[in-house]
């Protein structure tokens, strides 16, 4: 991996998890689910009055002589709906990218591939096709979906002919002045975008003129120009780094690849680092165990939890049977110190319900909810571990799933051997497949041996850093 990707990993997860990321989408992000790109749509408009796309680059200008020498726009819009409503699947980049925490979507797309996405992960969008749904709001909304060039289910209304792209501000001004706010406030990455569309452009050379140098940092994907590119490949080796050069006036920075199917890897490296800094704690403590009383099994887990916070993280927690109110406690003890931190930010309670009520088994309740839990943790930590049934001390098998399920997520496990109990367990089971945990290479003898709080602490946060 190049510097280049390194660097736009740390610098894009981090606008994630601090909210200011936002993604602009072009047609390269749904052609892979099976949508037309815009050179297959045109290209039926361009034979049927003599051209062809293999000559013609200006798209804009084809669509314009077809609906010129058709006298009305009717077949391009139904050409747009046959194109768009056919069955398409989704992609992995698309799935990245609209399951993780970012709430600001702009796309020239006329399709459903991201607003489903959402929606298939569980969140719910706020779809923006016209100036008029600007001026509402979605309750409970997870994100918004600007479709600056229309919706597939609106054909007349969509952007596609210059006849709409000078109308454009007088039809869809409000989405250039919200699109203006969003590129001055928040860090997009341009995903399957050609940067050949004027109205982009347009507003990206105001925010330059208003802002000078101080254009806020962008990214886009460019796949480089390879040896077997035909006999113009100087050509377009020079023309490439002359776009890649102007991209950079407006702040976009340009990652270079040898392949487009780098990108999903690249997409879920954003994604484990995003949530590297959400820390699963899982244990329990019902009974003196291992060498540990239960109340230094709350010392532990309270200093514990007191210290992650303290370095930043955000701790979920099942609220687990003798040590969950001490994760609480030394969690809130340290965000009350500081005026800056805020409780949602750091902790994530989510207690087991403990009747069944209705007609779903509680077991069948409770994988899903850890599932659940786990989905945005990137690391997972194994402390204690035990409850007592008729009357004996036994493993917590709530905690046995747990590991099935972070191991099965991705999630970097961390069974601390030293606390005993199920997370003994755990280890021995992590430990006879080690070349599985690589990242605990450095760290399997004191994890089995400390007792030292800030050991352990100091190899979670290493773990997490890696």
């Amino acid at each position: 991996m190049t510097n280049e990707i390194e660097e736009f990993i740390n610098s894009y997860s981090k606008a994630i998890v601090e909210g200011y990321a936002a993604v602009f989408a072009g047609a390269g992000l749904s052609v892979p689910s099976g949508c037309v790109s815009w050179k297959q749509l045109i290209e039926p408009f361009a034979q049927s009055i003599g051209l062809t796309t293999e000559k013609e680059k200006d798209y804009l200008a084809i669509a314009q002589y077809y609906c010129n020498s058709r006298g009305n726009r009717s077949k391009i819009n139904e050409e747009i709906l046959n194109a768009f409503t056919k069955n398409v699947s989704q992609n992995e980049n698309v799935s990245i990218l609209t399951r993780l925490p970012i709430s600001t979507y702009w796309t020239t797309n006329y399709d459903h591939i991201i607003e489903d996405g959402i929606c298939a992960n569980n969140r719910k969008a706020d779809i923006k096709i016209t100036q008029e749904n600007l001026a509402t709001n979605l309750y409970d909304r997870d994100a918004i979906v600007y479709k600056m060039h229309g919706d597939v289910l609106f054909p007349n209304q969509t952007v596609l002919i210059k006849d709409d792209y000078e109308t454009f501000n007088l039809k869809r001004g409000l989405f250039t002045a919200a699109l203006k706010g969003d590129l001055i406030s928040k860090t997009f990455l341009f995903v399957g975008f050609s940067f050949e569309d004027p109205n982009l452009n347009s507003i990206l050379a105001r925010i330059k003129a208003l802002l000078g140098e101080n254009v806020r940092e962008h990214f886009c994907f460019f796949k480089k120009v390879s040896d077997d590119s035909g006999e113009d490949v100087a050509y377009k080796r020079a023309k490439q780094d002359l776009i890649v050069q102007d991209l950079g006036r407006y702040g976009i920075r340009s990652i270079m690849l040898d392949s487009y199917d780098e990108i999903t890897e690249i997409l879920r490296k954003v994604e484990r680092r995003c949530y590297l800094k959400n820390i699963f704690l899982s244990g329990s403590m019902s009974a003196d165990q291992d060498g540990w009383s239960m109340r230094e099994a709350e010392e532990f887990a309270h200093s514990l939890s007191r210290l992650l916070v303290a370095s930043d993280y955000k701790i979920t927690s099942g609220f687990g049977l003798g040590i969950g109110s001490a994760v609480i406690n030394g969690a809130l003890e340290e965000i009350m110190k500081s005026k800056y931190k805020h409780v949602d930010e750091h902790l994530r309670l989510r207690p087991f319900p403990q009747i069944q009520s209705g007609e779903t088994p509680l077991s069948t309740l409770w994988t899903a909810y850890r599932k659940e839990m786990l989905q945005e943790c990137g690391v997972a930590v194994f402390l204690f571990g035990n409850k007592i049934e008729e009357g004996k001390v036994v493993l917590a098998n709530g905690m046995i799933e747990e590991f099935t399920l972070a191991k099965e997520r991705g999630a970097r496990i961390i069974p601390v051997a030293s606390t005993g109990c199920t997370a003994l367990q755990l280890y021995n089971e992590a430990f006879s497949q080690k070349e599985d945990y690589p990242y605990l290479n450095e760290y399997w003898n004191q994890l089995k041996d400390s007792k030292d709080l800030r050991v352990i602490a100091n190899i979670i946060i290493d773990i997490s850093k890696i």
